[in-house]
């Protein structure tokens, strides 16, 4: 815990972002009591605040505010039909699959699409978490409209943000069409998860089988692979574990007491948004602990609900991992080498603008290409992670990874150096820089196979350089980048468990 809140955040982007989602889950709930709604419609208006907050993530604050409009659009229908449908069990559990499939099938339309199909299936949820009836839909409306409204306001008329980028960028599409797409596969994993889940989990529990339905469909959000699933799966379930044992010490003994449950449950949200980038597992913590709150504050909370809750999220995580594994799986290759091309592709945009810029180029902005690179590299990162977490058994394929993942750390750390220095008066007057960034464009061309051999770039001639500090710095790091990049081509272009020549 002292670790995950010391980690680094630069900005204070997580802390600003945190509190600001407190605030606004807090008014959208503050809202909903002032109104007279029922504790279930505020609790339904707290968690569509807690969603308008984490899931809009468009790359722009305009996308923001059209994507957090449509929210009850998309929400509204489904919460209506899921309340219409609540004492018809078998036209629910057909109506709440086809959620499942819209909503997954969504993400490819990117972040937007995500979002909304993440909503519709968090209303649904929502019906069977409160058990709402269709006398109770107006209030459920009015939360749900006071909850967006009161998100916009905290989001885009307090400390907004110019560009907020996504917490986890939507995964790559597979080559083609039809089922070679990510999304529509996952959409049949999905589909086949979480019937399974819903199966199994109503023969457990009529009343509580939401929970493993829920837990498979969040498995399979930001995941792209069968490795990634796996692995998501296994710390959502190790997140639970601990969020159950924290509600027998904390949420259990309170006994549903209105202040404490409240602020604490505050605290959950805070920790929710701090946690969420740096680890699935803590941030499941805290949503399990308020869980357990809001659980409490309705009355029903006791040991044997929080047991029932592991099992039922024993239950979604199998189902996820048996549907991921014989349902259309995305090997962890395939995904993890669309995103390393894609990197790839922008360390050579990156080179390219500091040509320009090195040229004179005023127009040229290599700093729009370093941002996209990081954001690109968490995702290698994320990626690889089934590769390289403790319990792989694949040692050649864990060191292969991890050889990746530093030399990609290595290319971003020589193109942000390579934008700092690229821009200087001097820099149009040296050629060498020129014939530098040509030659690391034809090793990332080499690393993707794209283009046809061809003659090396030489170097520009020495009666030709001009030796001004700003150009060395910036050669110094254009030829570490090319170091980089042919340090890659072991890795990358070897057979995967074919151990790496030593260095």
């Amino acid at each position: 815990m002292k670790t995950m809140f010391a980690a680094p955040d630069p900005g204070l982007l997580r802390l600003r972002t945190s509190v600001r989602a407190v605030i606004g889950v807090g008014l959208a709930v503050i809202a909903a009591e002032l109104c007279g709604l029922a504790l279930p419609a505020s609790i339904t208006g707290g968690l569509a605040a807690l969603l308008a907050f984490f899931n809009v993530a468009d790359p722009t604050v305009r996308r923001q505010m059209v994507t957090t409009v449509l929210l009850p659009v998309a929400g509204l229908p489904v919460l209506t039909l899921a309340t219409v449908l609540h004492d018809r069990p078998l036209l629910r559990d057909a109506a709440f699959l086809a959620v499942v499939v819209c909503g997954v099938y969504a993400r490819r339309w990117g972040p937007r699409g995500t979002a909304l199909g993440i909503f519709a299936f968090m209303m649904f949820f929502a019906t069977q978490f409160l058990h709402a009836v269709p006398d109770r839909l107006p209030q459920l409306y009015v939360a749900v409209l006071l909850a967006v409204a009161s998100a916009g306001a905290v989001r885009f008329g307090w400390c907004m943000e110019r560009r907020t980028p996504p917490s986890a960028a939507p995964a790559p599409p597979l080559p083609g069409r039809g089922l070679a797409r990510t999304s529509t596969r996952q959409a049949f994993q999905c589909l086949v998860a979480c019937a399974l889940a819903l199966g199994v989990g109503q023969a457990i529990s009529d009343e509580r089988w939401y929970w493993a339905v829920g837990t498979a469909w969040w498995i399979f959000v930001n995941t792209a692979s069968r490795g990634e699933t796996m692995v998501r799966g296994f710390r959502r379930v190790l997140g639970t574990v601990a969020g159950i044992g924290a509600g027998l010490l904390v949420a259990v003994p309170l006994h549903g007491a209105p202040l404490p449950s409240v602020l604490l449950a505050a605290v959950c949200v805070f920790g929710i948004f701090y946690t969420a980038a740096l680890s699935y597992s803590w941030m499941m913590f805290f949503v399990t602990v308020m869980a357990g709150l809001l659980y409490g504050l309705l009355g029903v909370l006791d040991p044997g609900l929080l047991a029932l809750r592991f099992q039922q999220t024993m239950v979604g995580a199998f189902a996820a991992a048996i549907a991921v594994t014989v349902v259309l799986p995305v090997t962890t290759h395939a995904s993890t080498d669309a995103w390393i091309q894609r990197a790839l592709l922008c360390v050579r945009r990156c080179t390219e603008e500091a040509t320009r810029r090195s040229a004179g180029d005023a127009d040229a902005d290599p700093a729009a290409p370093v941002a996209e690179l990081e954001l690109l590299l968490g995702r290698v990162r994320t990626s690889l992670g089934p590769l390289v977490h403790p319990l792989s058994p694949l040692r050649a394929r864990k060191a292969r990874a991890l050889r990746v993942i530093e030399l990609l750390d290595d290319c971003a750390r020589q193109v942000r150096g390579l934008t700092e220095t690229a821009g200087g008066p001097e820099a149009s007057r040296d050629e060498r820089l020129t014939a530098a960034c040509r030659r690391v464009e034809a090793a990332v061309e080499g690393l993707l196979a794209r283009a046809p051999e061809r003659a090396p770039v030489p170097a520009a001639p020495a009666a030709e350089a001009h030796h001004h500090h700003g150009v060395e710095r910036a050669l110094a790091h254009l030829h570490a980048l090319e170091r980089a990049l042919a340090g890659l081509a072991a890795p990358l272009k070897s057979h995967p468990s074919a151990p790496l020549p030593s260095s």
